[in-house]
């Protein structure tokens, strides 16, 4: 009985024209979409191979440099680019947001402008990927499909006459559930499938097994985010009498489960937990290292001073250059480790700050699915909050190798005077090319990305169990 009313609810389905729309469209958008953010990861790809062209042919000048006179402390010396990923062609999530490169100064960490400062107004207009496609377009078409599940039939009168036949209330439901998930996601595997199909044509590396294996958990998170949205349309169905009210209701709830309660979530984040600008960061930084770097000379030229009149001698000797050394060794080794250690300060202040507005904002996001989805698959791709903390963690791992050989060992500008001495004393890291080119940011693996992203996932399942759950209850309950 089950299988005879679902393949009615199927031909019903196939029969409409939402059908021929949702057909038409997922053959137009997902092809073409992959196609138009595969070309923009190659042009992505070849601006990253440039970059690192020119860091290398920078080399010889940052050697010069490094060479005589230490560079002025805004100058980078090194720089670590962002290498883009593969699987932004499926969801371009931050690819265009972060940095495109982190420079390495005597002040701190600067960062490069993103690429979206040279696309503004389509940043503007929005981004047109497949996660886009999933959490707005076939959201939206996936409510249309069961606004009037039930309503429709009761509205119509039709439903006493099916439920009139000793048909169980659950297997009505279940049918209507099935039925029309399975015509909702036919065309859109088919046209997933041809999509892949003519990346694959393009050249992109699908056959990879990272690569391939995320693309089919994305899969199984599009279609269980796909789910949600049919609970939820028969949900409202069950509860309405008619069409005309379900499809209202159904569309009011859409724009806010979709395009307001993810977003309400960080703003009021902001305003429950306030934090620094990363400006304010780097400049509270160059403060404190210019400070300390004022009071070490200071405490060299008295030094100095009191070795020069202690033997009555202007010139300044190899004994008297000896001497400093030894009486300031330590001293510079007291700054160094002030300025470590403020500096740690000011970032372990900045980064609680910073978790704690994320937590709160991410928190608050998680009351509709779109935000787990936007999570989940922004992760899954490696275009989500976790390349961007292993991005950032990694310029601050090859900034502290940096600062630990080079920037910590302030200039000594009166030794060099009184001893003529223009030398490099102040770099010797013995492999220059691990200044200029850095390793690239490792990705993290499919089960780390689980580890990470369980809870969305978890999230995902919970709204389709809860939903049908709630809405079988009522509809059990309703009085036809």
């Amino acid at each position: 009985m089950l299988v005879t009313l679902i393949k009615k609810e199927m031909m019903h389905n196939v029969l409409s024209v939402r059908f021929v729309a949702l057909l038409l469209m997922c053959l137009l958008l997902i092809p073409l979409t992959f196609s138009i953010n595969y070309s923009n990861y190659r042009q992505r790809q070849v601006s990253y191979q440039e970059s690192l062209k020119l860091a290398r042919s920078e080399a010889p000048l940052v050697r010069s440099m490094l060479s005589g006179e230490p560079p002025e402390p805004t100058v980078e010396v090194s720089k670590l680019f962002l290498k883009p990923s593969p699987l932004s062609v499926f969801v371009n999530g931050m690819e265009e947001v972060l940095p495109s490169y982190f420079g390495m100064t005597r002040n701190g960490i600067t960062q490069g402008a993103p690429a979206l400062a040279s696309a503004t107004f389509s940043y503007i207009l929005g981004q047109l990927d497949f996660l886009f496609l999933i959490s707005n377009v076939f959201s939206l078409l996936a409510l249309l499909f069961t606004f009037d599940a039930v309503a429709g039939e009761k509205e119509t009168g039709t439903i006493r006459i099916t439920l009139a036949n000793a048909l169980p209330r659950d297997i009505f439901l279940w049918s209507k559930l099935i039925g029309g998930y399975l015509v909702f996601v036919a065309p859109f595997l088919v046209s997933f499938i041809f999509g892949l199909l003519v990346l694959v044509w393009q050249g992109y590396p699908l056959g990879e097994p990272e690569i391939l294996g995320r693309v089919l958990v994305l899969t199984f998170v599009s279609l269980l985010y796909i789910a949600v949205f049919f609970a939820i349309g028969l949900l409202i169905s069950t509860y309405l009498d008619t069409a005309k009210t379900s499809l209202i209701v159904t569309f009011t709830l859409w724009v806010f489960v979709v395009l307001i309660a993810p977003r309400i979530g960080f703003l009021a984040a902001k305003v429950i937990a306030p934090m620094q600008t990363e400006q304010s960061i780097y400049m509270e930084k160059t403060v404190l290292r210019k400070n300390l770097a004022e009071e070490l000379e200071h405490k060299k030229f008295e030094t100095l001073r009191d070795i020069a009149s202690g033997q009555g001698n202007i010139n300044f000797t190899g004994e008297m250059q000896k001497e400093l050394t030894e009486r300031m060794s330590p001293i510079e080794e007291t700054y160094r480790l002030k300025l470590q250690n403020e500096s740690e300060k000011i970032n372990r202040k900045y980064q609680r700050e910073k978790r704690r507005q994320e937590f709160i904002g991410k928190t608050l996001s998680r009351v509709t699915p779109t935000a787990s989805v936007i999570y989940l698959a922004t992760n899954l791709a490696r275009t989500g909050n976790m390349k961007k903390n292993n991005y950032f963690q990694e310029a601050e791992h090859y900034y502290s190798q940096l600062d630990a050989e080079y920037f910590s060992k302030m200039s000594n500008y009166l030794t060099n005077y009184f001893t003529g001495n223009t030398g490099n004393v102040y770099l010797n890291l013995g492999d220059e090319e691990r200044l200029h080119l850095p390793p690239a940011p490792t990705d993290t693996s499919l089960a780390d990305t689980f580890h990470h992203a369980f809870v969305d996932l978890l999230l995902l399942c919970f709204f389709v169990v809860i939903l049908t759950t709630v809405a079988f209850l009522k509809f059990l309950r309703l009085d036809i």
